[in-house]
């Protein structure tokens, strides 16, 4: 375990090292790794604001974007258990609102938008694979052009109104990254008839014992938050100090809202790797993990490349390019092992500000990596995880196997 110790501290310390305009480092990062019992490494290096005093520590807390989603899933999930959820129904039949949606089908002579029926509805099924019909406003020119010609707000607000978009094509007819996840937040408070954070609270975080995360900070989270930062085109880095999610939202988006610290999310990969069993009993069922984590596409839905339009934002970034990819409910899934030792069948993701994790149900093992920084696809942070997620796997998964 030494031996994995300083394998692992040795990415953290060379990624949150470098200049005095930070172009060749992150501000900060705390990364961990777990087995089916428990964190096998814990570390931290850098400061949670770049040119500060104050470390990053394990309690740090992040705004962990759309790692939020599995969680969201998963209380989709429960409900599908449950019999209260049928996955194939039209998703206004407990969220009535994302039936009065359009599609938009581009814009007319004068710049207004051309919208008309959907096909059929969307499902909630359609909407956990990101097959219903939603995207970003930084992955899609329509809803970037909707922002700046109408006011569509960002749903970095958190806003009702941020959430009714218009879809960007009937549902099923591809896969689309963007706000479905969302949605599947308001079927679920439909189901529960109560809050989104409240669901989770009672059914995920209460029986894993997952304490400092929720959509909300308390006051001794917010001291301990770590700031956003932006890396600008020549790669220096500028803390945002203005930037926060909002605490106490309209809505809780289910795709990305949840503030958390990364000792707490460990507890939830170990869930997953557990067969759904947590501190406190089942969270899951085994069988419904089992077929949660298989990739739900069709043949013509396929998981490329997420193409950033707002250059704030995102770079264009994608895992394991060239490699296939599916989603499952709600994860990626690669279906042949990664150049990081990742297998064949294993699930992930990823949050905005360069956040990744994955789950390896095979091996038994998963970790998370938390930075803060825009755009997505951090030309620092992004390598950087796929050197500690290669570095575990040389080091723990196949010294294991030897």
């Amino acid at each position: 375990m030494t031996d994995l110790n300083s394998t692992l501290d040795a990415v953290l310390g060379r990624v949150a090292s470098g200049n005095d305009e930070g172009s060749d480092r992150v501000p900060g990062v705390v990364a961990m790794v777990t087995d089916r019992d428990g964190d096998i490494y814990s570390g931290a290096a850098g400061q949670r604001r770049f040119g500060g005093d104050t470390p990053m520590s394990e309690d740090t807390v992040f705004a962990i974007f759309s790692t939020t989603k599995a969680i969201t899933g998963t209380t989709a999930l429960q409900c599908v258990e449950e019999g209260l959820l049928d996955l194939d129904a039209p998703a206004k039949t407990y969220a009535p609102a994302i039936g009065e949606l359009q599609v938009i089908d581009g814009f007319d002579d004068a710049g207004q938008p051309i919208l008309r029926a959907p096909k059929s509805d969307v499902t909630t099924r359609q909407l956990m694979l990101h097959t219903g019909g939603f995207g970003y406003d930084f992955f899609s020119e329509t809803y970037k052009r909707l922002a700046e010609d109408f006011e569509q707000p960002s749903v970095l607000t958190s806003s009702r109104a941020a959430l009714e978009t218009p879809l960007l094509f009937d549902p099923g007819a591809k896969w689309e990254y963007g706000t479905n996840v969302d949605w599947v937040g308001q079927v679920v408070e439909g189901i529960r008839g109560k809050r989104l954070g409240a669901v989770m609270r009672e059914r995920i975080f209460d029986p894993l014992g997952m304490d400092e995360i929720g959509f909300t900070r308390t006051q001794a989270m917010k001291t301990r938050t770590a700031t956003m930062h932006a890396r600008d085109t020549s790669g220096a880095l500028a803390p945002m100090d203005d930037f926060a999610l909002p605490d106490d939202p309209e809505v809780d988006f289910g795709g990305h809202g949840l503030y958390a610290t990364i000792p707490e999310y460990m507890k939830f990969i170990r869930m997953w790797l557990n067969d759904g069993a947590g501190l406190h009993g089942q969270v899951l069922k085994p069988e419904t993990v089992a077929w949660a984590v298989q990739d739900g596409l069709e043949a013509h839905q396929k998981v490329g490349m997420l193409t950033g339009v707002i250059p704030e934002l995102s770079h264009d970034a994608e895992f394991f390019p060239g490699d296939p990819k599916g989603w499952s409910y709600t994860f990626m899934v690669n279906h042949e092992q990664a150049p990081t030792g990742r297998p064949a069948g294993a699930i992930g993701w990823a949050g905005l500000a360069n956040s990744f994790y994955w789950i390896d149900r095979k091996n038994g093992v998963g970790g998370y990596w938390a930075t803060q920084i825009v755009p997505f696809g951090d030309p620092v942070s992004f390598p950087g995880y796929m050197d500690f997620e290669t570095a575990l796997y040389n080091a723990a998964v196949q010294g294991k196997a030897a």
